[in-house]
């Protein structure tokens, strides 16, 4: 089951759902828009051989910030990390990051497999961002990028995602920008 637009507001108002900012013009019916941030992490492939996840061999990467108004050209075959510029996250529901139809009909995917986000967790999105089409694609900070679902859970989580999560061991450095990463709990 997914929160209708009327529950996302709702819940937004009880602060069981953190949207920061919330603008109740990004409600869909059963969604919610976010939008791109200006950061985004570009691997740096003159430098970078391959790539071994399993022996934490990764390529080094450089952070580009673009300012609002600007342009950042996305080639294609190129992937690239992009952020949210809306902070979200909730104690109590499961928040699924789903692509845009109208930019996956381009050819711009938005993940690739982190959808998920737990309860506890609480960020300013990493986006997979990949351009799947044989021109440019412009992003531009601001622009709708992505839609967040909101489930209800059965039960309250045994497990706490602020203590025992991925990012509480921050075991990604280098892939998440420092400034990004906003400090409210």
């Amino acid at each position: 089951m997914f929160l209708s637009d009327v529950d996302i507001k709702k819940e937004v108002k009880r602060k069981t759902i953190t949207l920061e900012p919330f603008d109740e013009a990004r409600l869909q019916p059963a969604s919610y828009d976010i939008t791109l941030g200006n950061t985004f992490i570009v691997n740096e492939s003159h430098t970078s051989t391959f790539i071994d996840p399993a022996n934490k061999v990764f390529p080094k990467t450089h952070e580009v910030k673009v300012a609002d108004g600007e342009a950042f050209v996305l080639h294609p075959g190129i992937s690239i990390l992009g952020y949210s510029k809306d902070y979200f996250g909730s104690d109590h529901y499961l928040i699924e990051v789903n692509g845009k139809s109208s930019l996956a009909r381009i050819g711009l995917l938005v993940h690739n497999s982190a959808a998920l986000i737990n309860p506890g967790h609480f960020l300013n999105v990493a986006l997979e961002l990949c351009n799947l089409n044989n021109v440019p694609i412009i992003l531009r900070p601001g622009m709708a990028i992505a839609q967040l679902t909101f489930s209800p859970l059965s039960s309250p989580p045994k497990q706490n995602y602020k203590e025992n999560g991925r990012y509480s061991k921050n075991n990604i450095v280098g892939y998440i920008p420092p400034k990004i990463i906003s400090k409210k709990k």
